[in-house]
Formats: C-alpha cells, sequence, structure tokens
C-alpha cells in the first residue's frame, strides 16, 4: 500500500463532473446543511450536529484526523460550483497488513437521487487502486440502507455477508451490518 499517496500531501480526485477535495472552514454552511439532517443520518452510525460551531470545529477534526493518518474525508464538489459542498466521502482504517481500506459517504438531501454518490465512489475507488494500491475495499451498510446498497453494487461491489449484532453506532445502540467489498480483481 502507498500510504503516501493519501497522507503525503492532501489528494484532489477530479472526473469529467465532479472534484473531491478538502473541506476547509468557509464550507461551514454546506457541511452543517448536512450534519443537522437527522435524515442523512438515519443509517449511519453518526449523531446529527443542530449547531454551526460544533460543525465548524468538527472541520477541524477533519484536518486532525488526517494528520494522524487515521482517515481521510473528502469534499464532494461539481466542477461548475467548485466551491459548493454536495456531500463529503471519506476513507478510513487503512490497514496495511491486508492491504484493505473501508470507505463511506453521505450527501445533503438536496443532492440524493442524482447519480452523485455513486460518481464520488467511484473516483476514489480508482484512485485508491491506482495510486495507492490497495487490494481490497470495504463498506459497512446497514441492512434497510437500500440507497447505499445500490451506490455499492452499480460500483462493483459484492455483498459478502451480514454480521449480526456486530457493531455498536452512535444513537443506534448494537446493530446488524451488511459487508460490502471490492478487491483489485474484480476489475478485471
Amino acid at each position: 500500500m502507498n500510504i503516501e499517496a493519501v497522507f503525503g500531501q492532501f489528494p484532489n480526485l477530479k472526473s469529467d463532473n465532479f472534484l473531491l477535495k478538502k473541506i476547509e472552514d468557509h464550507h461551514v454552511d454546506e457541511v452543517f446543511e448536512i450534519y443537522n439532517n437527522d435524515k442523512v443520518f438515519e443509517y449511519c452510525g453518526i449523531i446529527p450536529k443542530y449547531n454551526k460551531a460544533t460543525v465548524k470545529n468538527m472541520i477541524g477534526h477533519f484536518d486532525r484526523d488526517y494528520n494522524k493518518r487515521s482517515r481521510v474525508k473528502w469534499g464532494i464538489f461539481a466542477n461548475p460550483e467548485p466551491d459548493r459542498v454536495l456531500g463529503i466521502i471519506e476513507a478510513v482504517d487503512f490497514n496495511q497488513k491486508v492491504n484493505a481500506v473501508t470507505v463511506g459517504y453521505f450527501l445533503s438531501e438536496s443532492n440524493w437521487g442524482k447519480g452523485i454518490a455513486t460518481e464520488a465512489l467511484e473516483i476514489l475507488i480508482d484512485f485508491l487502486f491506482t495510486e495507492v494500491h490497495v487490494n481490497r475495499i470495504q463498506a459497512e451498510v446497514m441492512p434497510l440502507n437500500e440507497t447505499s446498497k445500490k451506490v455499492l453494487l452499480k460500483n462493483g461491489f459484492i455483498k459478502e455477508g451480514t454480521l449480526r449484532q456486530a457493531t455498536l453506532w452512535a444513537g443506534k445502540g448494537i446493530i446488524d451490518i451488511e459487508i460490502y467489498g471490492i478487491l483489485k480483481e474484480d476489475l478485471g
């Protein structure tokens, strides 16, 4: 795994339609729009934040986690509006022993159903396989989160199974999670 491709310098990733880049303090309004909506986190282990100052502080935590080399959170931006955050996509749990990483994503509700998460994940998968040289990318999904499962399946992930009462998620308690994975070899 080429961990320096991720943590040497913050990686900006792009496609014809979208740009994945660092979330800055001045994006607080859009990030707050995501985090203060209960519907966004209905199927996530994240507790919504209803205070804009808390969200601004949280943006600082994104930097802290990046500098600790534990997590990367990219803002998802449309190329025509390169300074408006549509959602967030992240890579966590860089397991260098087995060359694997876990991904997650969430969008502001106004951006649901437009294919944004699907394309943002496609950009991230390409980066993780071609630049970081991971072998496995996985995602953990609550069983009722049909929308997220569709995003994963469209990107070639395979449902590998359900872990029963296996995870404690904030605000949700102990839950079942479905594991979806994709290996570099799956892309042919």
